[in-house]
């Protein structure tokens, strides 16, 4: 079966764009909102010296790099969007936890379109609350960093309000862009901000390892080596995201007066990689967290705290393994909370589906669970694998790298979503022509 990528590789041509109105509008009013939410990243935040920031952000690394690299740049520039778009997604995790907890939530989440649109209500304040306090830590953690005359030129409660309200308001700010994109324009708005916001950083990334080249600190065949190993990563996620394991159905025969229903056959998909990139991300934030406490605060740490924080830091066999095994945990735990195996089966149950030699309602579901079990140990193990695989390049041959695996992935797995969008916006027009021209043969008919 070939991909959405594939498929509008082989009927794409500029005749059907041009045709394509609504399609050309969609993308200009995409490209548009992505230019707004790359504009914030460079406008800085009121009360910041840019100079001592950069100095102390070269030296801080850890979480705050992987953040920065979430956020566009914006986190080491401290621009109004330095928190991105990071407190949305955070509370939009939270909020489908809570549905698993509390009842009345997941009633919201079975009422259908209704229910959907008062989660997203509680999602948006949620993510206010969020911003409101992140940027309150950071308010106080720049006043820490550098009082008076350093980071900050002015520190009080006047830096840690209006700091509050910047950054809070370029969050919301971020988080209305993301809903426009996804409502008025192609593709998934939250995903696209973030997936713009790492390609931004491949010309400077890209620079700087061919910097590397001609100094002599990395030699040209160690680049091309990179090169291939990142087409070769791009391959592989490509290939086991589209895979999926079909689950056959049958739905049976009944009869309607004079009218026999059902008889059809189907299947059931279940992806590979149904968490998609949160398991790296959250096993990154935790395991990164020590390493950017210590650098904040590295006069103050006792002897044996600065001998753990050294033992998990970046490159080193411990941080590799827990790091492994954090990505395995987070895979299975977020694919528990987005599927839920007992609900797949009472709604086939309800519509008359089976599958074939297995009793509808429970036995069904542990059917569906031991799959899903049995599939995301392998998902678990390729994101292990895409993820870990960078990690050992970069700190193995000390070269500059962009693509580290979470990048892989946001980035591979936007362009797939979107090409997918465009495919089907593409393939509508095609038949609103073909229904068009089938009415114009009626009349004259």
């Amino acid at each position: 079966m070939a991909s959405a990528a594939e498929q509008l590789a082989a009927n794409f041509n500029f005749q059907n764009l041009g045709k394509a109105k609504e399609l050309r509008q969609r993308l200009l009013f995409t490209l548009v909102a992505l230019v707004v939410a790359r504009l914030g990243v460079y406008i800085p935040m009121p009360g910041i010296n840019p100079e001592a920031l950069a100095q102390q952000v070269g030296q801080a690394g850890g979480l705050l790099d992987m953040f920065d690299t979430l956020a566009g740049g914006a986190a080491s520039r401290m621009g109004v969007f330095a928190l991105g778009i990071m407190p949305y997604i955070s509370a939009s995790i939270i909020i489908q936890l809570m549905t698993t907890v509390f009842p009345k939530l997941e009633e919201l989440k079975k009422e259908g379109e209704a229910g959907r649109k008062i989660l997203n209500q509680y999602t948006r304040y949620f993510t206010v609350a969020l911003a409101a306090i992140q940027a309150y830590g950071i308010a106080i953690g720049l006043e820490h960093w550098g009082g008076t005359g350093g980071v900050v030129l002015q520190t009080g409660w006047a830096f840690r309000i209006g700091a509050m309200i910047t950054l809070t308001g370029g969050t919301v700010l971020l988080m209305w862009i993301g809903e426009q994109i996804t409502s008025r324009g192609v593709g998934n708005g939250i995903s696209l901000i973030i997936f713009a916001g790492i390609v931004a950083r491949f010309p400077t990334s890209i620079k700087q390892m061919l910097e590397q080249v001609r100094t002599g600190a990395a030699s040209p065949m160690l680049l091309l080596f990179f090169a291939v190993l990142a087409v070769l990563l791009v391959l592989g996620i490509v290939y086991f995201e589209r895979a999926q394991r079909r689950l056959f159905v049958t739905y049976p025969k009944r009869q309607v007066g004079n009218k026999v229903y059902g008889g059809e056959s189907s299947h059931l998909p279940l992806k590979l990689n149904v968490s998609g990139v949160i398991p790296p991300i959250f096993a990154s934030s935790i395991l990164l967290l020590p390493t950017t406490v210590a650098n904040f605060n590295a006069q103050n740490l006792p002897d044996w705290l600065q001998t753990v924080v050294t033992f998990v830091s970046r490159g080193q066999p411990a941080y590799m393994i827990i790091y492994a095994l954090l990505i395995i945990f987070f895979a299975f735990f977020y694919t528990s909370i987005v599927f839920n195996p007992e609900e797949t089966a009472e709604n086939l149950k309800k519509y008359g589906g089976v599958f074939p030699g297995i009793r509808p309602g429970k036995k069904s579901a542990q059917f569906i669970d031991y799959t899903l079990t049995r599939i995301t140990v392998l998902g678990a193990m390729y994101l292990t694998v895409i993820c870990l695989i960078p990690e050992l390049m970069y700190y193995e041959y000390t070269l500059s790298f962009v693509l580290g695996g979470t990048s892989i992935l946001i980035v591979v797995s936007v362009t797939m979503d979107t090409v997918a969008q465009i495919q089907s916006h593409l393939v509508a027009q095609q038949y609103e022509g073909l229904l068009k021209k089938s009415k114009l043969r009626g009349a004259r008919r």
